[in-house]
């Protein structure tokens, strides 16, 4: 259902609302809201599973492992937050009483999320995005991804039952259910919205980011948008894990029909007799592998254009494509191949297609591989195939892979992000609006805080994170000392 100005201006001020409402907690009484949401969409039955099956054609044992990780997300973050380590309470007293400094992290304010297509649970309604901005403090505006609607409002449903048992009002949480873009531009726009969370297109991000931009009092976007997470395949590696690298490879190539956004679409090597065995290996891999549909018609339109576009380059060759399959939906996935200097002289070509397809990039030699990194805009990840002999002779590609991701792997492949403390799943722009930031893991809640000071203030107007004798009982730096007391 479309919703006009005035009613986006409604939904914002019960936000605002809610906001204040969750300013007069404190972090145990938020850890208690966000276990309790948790609980309320562990005990979905098999309607949301069915639902998102047919919503988005993600199969069923995809679905209940993603719910299980939106579930733990929800409870490590609460756990996070009950801490007090988000709260980074500091407290300065000058022994001879000539001040009395306290500062901690609140709320920034009402936060809007635009829900994903790709993850319809653990990016979306109920999301990281969602949990980290209630477990900072601020209420949430869901805007449901017109792909998914159902699931999105039976997740809704589920933490608006939630925040009902809790005794929250009902602003803490707030779902939009609408397919137009001036829904979404009207709620960054409104003077109470403080911030937005967005996980998808490089074209969406950055129009919302420059939205925020423009506002009267600028906001913050912080937008995940896209990533080809480059692998780069060193020498003495490859000579000694030449075909189970293939098979993982390609696995991770076709996961989820390619539809995340760690998928690793380009590949880089130097070129010669390991690296031709090698693609001859990925041939026999791809041609030996299913894929499967895509989330909906307007993501396959997108691919199939994107991947057709990329073959017809100078200098770009198909290496292989995968199991055709006429069914409504289907993407057939497909290697493509290019020499690095065509990929130097070509930008483009280092640009994400979103879905099941590949670039195996040959360069000359080492110092080539290294004008390739050099090249790369910001990404989610970068993954070094690598021995510790590698290591050794290629400490100058390592270097400047280091500026150019969030997360720099070690073997293994980038697909698979863990919910964690360690956890960074951001990058320099454009993989997002801000590299400081993870939409990942505990960490996520930083996104919706900022700092206030207390300056000379009676202990019990105090918030309690700040206040004499620790009633909360969470670590804080006490005159440069960490402590409980």
């Amino acid at each position: 259902m479309d919703r006009n100005e005035n009613e986006i201006d409604y939904v914002v001020k019960q936000a605002e609302a809610g906001f204040q409402f969750l300013q007069k907690t404190d972090v145990i009484e938020r850890a208690e809201l966000m276990y309790a949401i948790a609980a309320e969409i562990e005990a979905l039955g098999d309607i949301l599973i069915e639902t998102a099956h047919l919503e988005t054609a993600l199969p069923l044992g995809r679905l209940q492992g993603e719910k299980a990780r939106t579930v733990n997300q929800w409870r490590r973050y609460a756990d996070a937050v009950r801490t007090g380590l988000y709260s980074e309470a500091r407290i300065d007293r000058d022994p001879n009483g000539q001040f009395d400094l306290r500062k901690y992290n609140k709320g920034l304010g009402p936060v809007v999320v635009f829900g994903a297509s790709n993850f319809p649970f653990a990016f979306s309604t109920a999301g990281g995005d969602t949990a980290s901005a209630i477990g900072a403090g601020c209420s949430v505006i869901v805007k449901a991804h017109p792909a998914h609607l159902k699931t999105s409002q039976l997740m809704a449903d589920a933490i608006d039952q939630a925040i009902s048992k809790q005794g929250a009002p009902s602003g803490v949480f707030n779902h939009v259910l609408s397919d137009s873009f001036a829904a979404g531009q009207e709620l960054v726009r409104h003077r109470f919205v403080k911030a937005v969370a967005f996980t998808g297109s490089f074209r969406g991000g950055k129009a919302l980011f420059d939205l925020g931009q423009s506002r009267p009092d600028p906001i913050p976007v912080f937008a995940e948008m896209g990533s080809v997470n480059p692998v780069f395949l060193l020498p003495d590696y490859l000579g000694n894990n030449l075909e189970p690298f293939a098979k993982q490879y390609i696995a991770s190539l076709l996961l989820g029909v390619g539809q995340f956004c760690t998928n690793p679409g380009v590949l880089v090597s130097v070129g010669g007799e390991q690296l031709d065995r090698f693609k001859a290996e990925l041939k026999m891999e791809l041609q030996a592998a299913a894929t499967g549909k895509m989330l909906h018609a307007g993501i396959l339109d997108s691919y199939n254009r994107l991947k057709g576009e990329m073959v017809q380059y100078d200098g770009v060759s198909i290496l292989e494509e995968g199991q055709d399959n006429t069914a409504q939906d289907f993407a057939q996935a497909l290697l493509a191949e290019a020499e690095a200097s065509q990929v130097l002289a070509n930008p483009k070509l280092l640009e994400e297609v979103f879905g099941p397809f590949g670039l195996i990039i040959s360069c000359a030699d080492l110092n080539e591989m290294k004008n390739v990194i050099e090249q790369l805009e910001g990404q989610i990840t970068i993954t070094f195939a690598a021995s510790a002999q590698d290591i050794h002779e290629c400490q100058a590609l390592f270097s400047i892979a280091q500026d150019k991701c969030g997360r720099l792997l070690f073997q293994g492949m980038p697909t698979g992000v863990e919910v964690q403390y360690a956890m960074h799943h951001g990058g320099p722009y454009p993989a997002t609006t801000d590299a400081r930031f993870t939409s990942v893991g505990p960490d996520a809640v930083k996104r919706f805080l900022r700092p206030i000071s207390f300056q000379n203030w009676p202990n019990e107007f105090l918030p309690k994170e700040l206040q004499d004798g620790n009633p909360l009982q969470i670590d804080r730096l006490v005159n440069q000392q960490w402590t409980k007391a």
